[in-house]
C-alpha cells in the first residue's frame, strides 16, 4: 500500500495525491461522483478537497453542492473515520470574507453538509485583506478549540499577510496554519516559488497545490492541431501558445516514455516532488481518469528526469 505523507506540523497523514472535488456536482453527477470517490478511497487515497462555494459558478446552483456529494458518500459508505476532508471558506455567495462571524457561520454550513462533526483541515479560501489576521486566526483557533475543525491551513495569500498570521498565532499560542494551497504546476512556477514558498519552508508548512494539471494542459491531451472538449479548454490551450508550454511537453514525453507513464502522472510526480509539497491536488470527473493521477503515488523520478522538467519549465 503507498505510504502516507505527514501534512506539515500536524498530525494527519494524507495520500500523494488529493482528490479534488470541484467537480462533484457539477461536471459530475452525484452517481458520477460517487463512483470516482469509490475508486480513489479503493487506491488508498483518503484526502479530500472541497470547497463551501463549489459550484456557485454554475446556473441553478447555490455553493455547496459538491460538500453535499461529499457528505451523502461519506455516510452512505460509513468512512468518515478513515478520510481527511478538506474544505475552504471565504468565498460562499452566501458568507464572503474572513470576518470572525463568517468564518464560523460558513464552517456550520459546511459541517451540515458534509454531515460529520469535524472538518479536519479547514482552509481561508482567498485572504480577505479588510480583516486584521487576528480576527481570521482567532475565530480559526475558536474552531479548533470547540472541536469542528482539526487542522488550519490557507489558499490564496500574500507571504506577508501569511507570516503575519503564522507570527500572532505563535506569539498568542493560537492554532496556526499547517498547510498552504497555492496555485503551483510546471507552467506556473512564480505563483508559489520565492517569497510564498520560502514562508511555507521556514514554518514547515506543507504545500497542497491547486492546478496541478494546468487545468488539463499537463495532461497532454493539448496538441497543435487539436481541439480538446472541455469547460477548461480556452484557458488550457493557451499555453500551447508558449515557448514554456512546449518545452514542457517535450520534456513531459521524453521521461512518460521512459517509464511507460501517461503524461499527466509525470507532471504530478514532479511538482510531489518539489520541496514542501505534500500532495498535488487533480479532480477525475470520471473513474477513467483516475489512474493517471493515482499513480503519483507510485511513480518516483530520478534526479535527471526532475532537472529535465525543472529547466524546461523554467
Amino acid at each position: 500500500m503507498t505510504s502516507l505523507r505527514p501534512l506539515g506540523n500536524s498530525d494527519l497523514d494524507v495520500f500523494p495525491l488529493a482528490l479534488g472535488g470541484n467537480v462533484f456536482g457539477w461536471t459530475a453527477d452525484e452517481a458520477q461522483s460517487f463512483a470516482v470517490l469509490d475508486a480513489y478511497a479503493a487506491a488508498g487515497g483518503n484526502f479530500i478537497d472541497s470547497a463551501d462555494t463549489y459550484s456557485s459558478w454554475v446556473p441553478g446552483n447555490e455553493g455547496g453542492e459538491s460538500e453535499t456529494v461529499i457528505g451523502k458518500w461519506l455516510a452512505s459508505r460509513g468512512n468518515r473515520d478513515e478520510i481527511v476532508v478538506a474544505t475552504k471558506a471565504g468565498s460562499h455567495p452566501q458568507f464572503k470574507g474572513l470576518s470572525a462571524p463568517n468564518v464560523k457561520a460558513a464552517a456550520e454550513e459546511s459541517l451540515r453538509r458534509l454531515g460529520t462533526d469535524r472538518i479536519d483541515l479547514y482552509y481561508t479560501h482567498f485572504d480577505d485583506p479588510s480583516v486584521p489576521v487576528e480576527e481570521i486566526v482567532t475565530a480559526l483557533d475558536d474552531l479548533v478549540k470547540a472541536g469542528k475543525v482539526g487542522a488550519v491551513a490557507a489558499s490564496n495569500i500574500s507571504p506577508e499577510r501569511l507570516q503575519e498570521s503564522l507570527d500572532f498565532a505563535d506569539r498568542e499560542g493560537l492554532a496556526r496554519y499547517v498547510a498552504l494551497q497555492p496555485h503551483y504546476n510546471l507552467v506556473s512556477r512564480d505563483t508559489y516559488e520565492g517569497p510564498l514558498q520560502q514562508v511555507a519552508s521556514r514554518a514547515g508548512l506543507a504545500a497542497v497545490p491547486y492546478y496541478a494539471l494546468a487545468a488539463g494542459f499537463l495532461t497532454g491531451k493539448y496538441r497543435p492541431g487539436t481541439t480538446v472538449e472541455s469547460p477548461r479548454a480556452a484557458g488550457a490551450g493557451q499555453h500551447l501558445a508558449t515557448e514554456r508550454g512546449q518545452k514542457v511537453l517535450a520534456a513531459l514525453d521524453t521521461v512518460a516514455e521512459a517509464h511507460g507513464a501517461e503524461v499527466a502522472s509525470v507532471a504530478l510526480a514532479w511538482l510531489a516532488a518539489r520541496p514542501t509539497v505534500a500532495a498535488p491536488i487533480a479532480s477525475a470527473r470520471t473513474v477513467e481518469q483516475l489512474p493517471a493521477l493515482l499513480a503519483v503515488a507510485d511513480l518516483t523520478l530520478t534526479d535527471e528526469e526532475l532537472s529535465l522538467l525543472t529547466v524546461a519549465s523554467a
